[in-house]
């Protein structure tokens, strides 16, 4: 394993790092960047992404701080729903009261903390889109008693601004309806397959531009960590610590390594399941389509198993948009935005409409447990039973990569949150 610890960061890299190697570089790191600690604020991702094994690091912050320090922790949740009282114990455990836990609420608990010109985002967006983008923030995080902020999350590729995590955590998971909206709306129209798996997209560049002119005053720290599940079991492969950029890119690099799928020819079936326990709207479920999209052949078939999938938007607002508008792609959603209202004042669900539209390029059959086939067809996928699908695919018998069901080939995903599947040659450079 490579191991450094500085003056203010930790940067810890392997095959496998352990719990107990990642506990006791934190510890250091801690007494290092806050000694003097009253008060901490902890911002972990949501039970949708339980893969980042922040769990694991939350929990042993808490061991480390506490009684003597007051530990309170925010899921940055964006726009998902709040962790159930069973999420929670089953990501964060029962050692951590629930007490601790906050809830933030992307519509009514941030407030303004400045504006990245409408300048800046033309610049970025080659001219494509001019509007002021608000920075709006959780209001906690400006709360003067807390001694230390830290932003937990995992690096791995994202369809919205090329690689998740970093500033993303806290100008998205912990912001509001504007910046959400509007870096949302960015990334889709420069175009999912130029940022995907890379690090400076327009919408990263924002955030850039956020964390120099309005973060940097906070007492604000990430704990950034690169996953891969390995027969059966999710492997940290690096853990970064700091409130440092290029531990982001470091981070970057490796999830590029670990998390990226390549192949030598376009896919033409590809099978994606849904664990039902962390995938319940085509809001979440349609990584299914975010991430295997640049892999697939044209005239190709994508079928998302889904049985969890119970409503479109995670919230009834998006929700009625989704079922209003459908997945009919890039022009006739545009086309919808310029027209109505409604769907203007919500731009990231616009731009979640081009994100989980194939373009007319391969079919998207979905096969929900929960929604009818009048449901998925009116907002443009196909439909299969999910009784069919399971036992045509039997996700049990399937093995991730390609299989052979049935004298037929295909290529199956067991987790589409967990990388991306893309073809080599889309970066070749």
């Amino acid at each position: 394993m490579n191991a450094v610890a500085a003056l203010d960061h930790v940067r810890l890299v392997g095959d496998d790092v352990s719990l107990e190697e990642m506990e006791s570089a934190l510890q250091g790191w801690l007494q290092k960047v806050a000694p003097d600690a009253r008060r901490v604020l902890l911002l972990p991702p949501d039970f949708t992404r339980g893969h980042a094994q922040a769990g694991p690091i939350v929990r042993a912050l808490y061991r480390m701080l506490s009684p003597g320090v007051q530990v309170d922790i925010m899921p940055a949740l964006g726009t998902h729903v709040p962790l159930t009282d069973e999420e929670r114990i089953d990501m964060f455990g029962e050692e951590v009261p629930a007490e601790r836990f906050l809830v933030h609420n992307w519509r009514t608990d941030v407030v303004q903390i400045g504006e990245v010109p409408a300048s800046f985002v033309k610049e970025v967006s080659e001219g494509q889109l001019d509007y002021a983008i608000e920075v709006e923030v959780n209001r906690r995080l400006l709360d003067p008693s807390y001694d230390l902020i830290v932003s937990i999350g995992q690096v791995v590729p994202h369809e919205v601004v090329g690689m998740a995590n970093y500033t993303k955590n806290v100008l998205v998971g912990c912001g509001g309806k504007s910046i959400i909206d509007k870096t949302h709306f960015l990334g889709a129209v420069y175009g999912m397959e130029r940022l995907m798996g890379r690090d400076l997209s327009p919408v990263r560049q924002v955030l850039d531009y956020a964390q120099e002119h309005f973060l940097s005053k906070l007492p604000l720290h990430y704990i950034l960590t690169v996953t891969k599940v390995e027969g059966g079991r999710t492997v940290i492969k690096g853990l970064f610590a700091g409130n440092e950029r290029f531990l982001f890119e470091e981070a970057v690099q490796l999830s590029q390594k670990h998390n990226f799928d390549l192949m030598g020819e376009p896919l033409k079936k590809v099978v994606v399941y849904l664990d039902p326990a962390h995938f319940k709207s085509t809001w979440l479920g349609n990584k299914a389509i975010y991430r295997t999209r640049m892999a697939i052949a044209d005239g190709g078939e994508l079928l998302i198993i889904a049985p969890g999938v119970r409503h479109f938007g995670e919230d009834a607002v998006v929700d009625g948009l989704i079922r209003k508008y459908g997945y009919f792609g890039t022009p006739k959603t545009l086309e919808a935005v310029r027209n109505n209202e409604d769907l203007r004042g919500s731009l990231s669900a616009a731009a979640h409409l081009i994100h989980g539209s194939s373009e007319g390029r391969f079919r998207i059959v979905y096969s929900p447990g929960h929604l009818t086939r009048e449901e998925i067809e009116g907002v443009g996928f196909e439909y299969m039973p999910v009784e069919e699908a399971l036992s045509r695919y039997d996700p049990g018998a399937l093995k991730d990569g390609f299989n052979t069901v049935d004298g037929e080939e295909i290529f199956y995903v067991s987790n589409p949150a967990l990388g991306l599947w893309a073809l080599s040659d889309s970066f070749a450079d």
